[in-house]
Formats: C-alpha cells, structure tokens, sequence
C-alpha cells in the first residue's frame, strides 16, 4: 500500500455496523434437502427400471434416456453432498466454509451430462448406418413410466432450481429425461405405425442435442462463480457510481464483487473520503445502507482512506 494511510476499516452486515463474521458466509439454507432425498430416490428406482426396460426392448432412445437418469442420480448425490457439506462451519483452514463446493458439484453434473451425450451420439451414429429392431410394449411403458417420475422430480426440485447451482444443474438434468421420455413415447408410437427403425437413433441423437446447450449454460455460471466473476444482476460500474453519490465520498478504488455459491454476493472496497471529511464511520454506514437497499449486498468489506494510495488506482 506504501504511503497510504488508513482512516478506517470496517466489515460490514446487514445492520450497516462494523463486527466481525467468522462464519457469515456458510450458506445455512437448506430447506430443498427433503425434495432432493425424494427426487434421488424416485430416480435410483427408475434408473434400475429403465435399463432393463432399454436392455430389454433393445431402444436405444430408452437406454439413451437411462444414461441421462445416471447422471441425474449422480447430480442429486453431489447436490445432496454439497448441501451437507455446506453446513459445516468455517474453520482455520477454510475461512470461507463449504459453500463453493455447489459450483464444484455443478461442474462434475456439467461433465457426466457431456460424456453421457457424447457416448449417445456416437452409439446413435451407429444406429443409424445398421437400424435394430425394438419392443413396442416394453419401450412405451417404461418410458411412460419415467415421464411421470421425471415430472414428480421436477415438481420437487422447481422452487430450488432458482436459488442454488446444484439444484438448477439437478432440475436440469431430469428437464431432460422428461423430455427424453416424452420423445421415447412418440418414437414408440411412430415405429410402431411405421416401422421406421431410424426414428429410434434419430430421437437419442435429438435429446443429446437439446441437453448439450443448456449444460453449457450451467457450466458457465459454475465458471463464473469459481473466477470470483461478478454476480449476475449486478454491474461493477453501477455499482462504483452508487457508493461514489454518496456524500463524503470521493472516489472508490479497488473494487471487487463476487458470490461463494450462486446467491449472497460480497464486496471488498477501498473507500477514498473528501477533503476534510472526518466521519469516516458515517460515511461508511451510508455506502453500506446503499450497497445493501439497492444491490442486496450485505456483506461489504470498505476500508476508507483519508488520502488514495496513488493517482493509477483509483479507477481500478
């Protein structure tokens, strides 16, 4: 910092005093487990079903769609994890908690989703060039079956899907198998009446295709998280400009905004005071009252300075 002197420096919460929190940042909401033991249970169930059901129908729309399941288990089981783990208090070694671990679990759903659709791809490729014949009966049932366990699923994972990585990766991975079940019943249905065997490949290779995007987008906001990137809703400069209208203030440097899971965002600031301005501790209850009425950040670090640390940092 050379020269620069320190007026104040002060952690912030939602009361806009100064404290300390050693353990703050350890998410401790957990009301989505109950839904996520339910939604692992039911798809465990189906999987063992569908396999069979694949196995023994020879569809390869519906083992495609119980590699999805696979990977749902698997999601739920890491969501599952990462929700236990995240209850676990800070301790010396891990200031911060357990919390990232949901961006963490988020990745590994995003990399079982791509190698099941790769592995699909390349079988239904196969298909296609030397078509096999498939059960109707077996086929229809289990894949009706699945749409009404994917649905009760998806019921029981709606109201996390927004709030927590690895309940959104989780609620997206059994979209998928909804909407593979729902294609495994109109392939079904239409090899049935027309005995177009390629319609089997060509529905694996769709349901591959529609999951791989949205994989993409979870995989991008688990990256976000995991480079400190800022959350999305807020805007850095927007930010800078609110706590610079402050009175007292006369500019902010060293601005940082990011997110432990996908909620609660935290900001570090270095907050330069006017001329002649002595109530630092004011004028940092003012920025903080800002940060938290209008951003919803109510964990702000503000070291306010009564002189900047150099003229090449205050626009950093």
């Amino acid at each position: 910092m050379g020269d620069c002197r320190l007026h104040q420096h002060h952690h912030t919460a939602d009361t806009g005093h100064a404290h300390e929190h050693g353990h703050s940042h350890v998410p401790t909401d957990i009301r989505h487990e109950r839904p996520l033991w339910f939604a692992f249970g039911l798809t465990l169930l189906f999987l063992l079903v569908e396999v069979a059901g694949g196995l023994w129908s020879n569809s390869l729309a519906l083992l495609s769609d119980a590699a999805h399941m696979l990977t749902d288990v698997t999601a739920l089981g890491i969501s599952l994890l990462s929700v236990r783990l995240a209850r676990r208090p800070a301790d010396a070694r891990r200031t911060y908690g357990y919390a990232r671990l949901e961006a963490l679990g988020a990745l590994v759903n995003v990399a079982l989703l791509f190698v099941a659709a790769a592995i699909i791809l390349l079988e239904a490729v196969q298909r296609v060039a030397a078509p096999q014949p498939v059960a109707f009966g077996p086929m229809l049932w289990v894949a009706l079956t699945g749409l009404a366990v994917n649905l009760l699923a998806m019921r029981l994972l709606a109201a996390g899907a927004g709030e927590n990585l690895n309940v959104r990766g989780a609620y997206l991975e059994v979209l998928s198998d909804m909407l593979g079940s729902l294609g495994v019943i109109i392939g079904a249905v239409l090899i049935h009446l027309t005995g177009w065997l390629w319609l089997d490949p060509l529905i694996a290779v769709l349901i591959a295709l529609w999951v791989l995007p949205r994989g993409w987008v979870l995989l991008r906001a688990a990256a976000q998280v995991l480079m400190q990137g800022v959350p999305a809703g807020l805007e850095l400069e927007q930010v800078r400009a609110a706590m610079q209208a402050v009175a007292g203030v006369a500019a902010v440097h060293d601005l940082h905004i990011w997110a432990l899971g996908s909620r609660e965002p935290i900001l570090t600031a270095h907050v330069l005071l006017q001329e002649g301005v002595h109530d630092g501790d004011g004028v940092r209850a003012q920025v903080a009252a800002v940060l938290r009425e209008r951003f919803a950040i109510t964990h702000a670090t503000l070291q306010m300075e009564a002189r900047h640390c150099g003229e090449a940092h205050l626009h950093d």
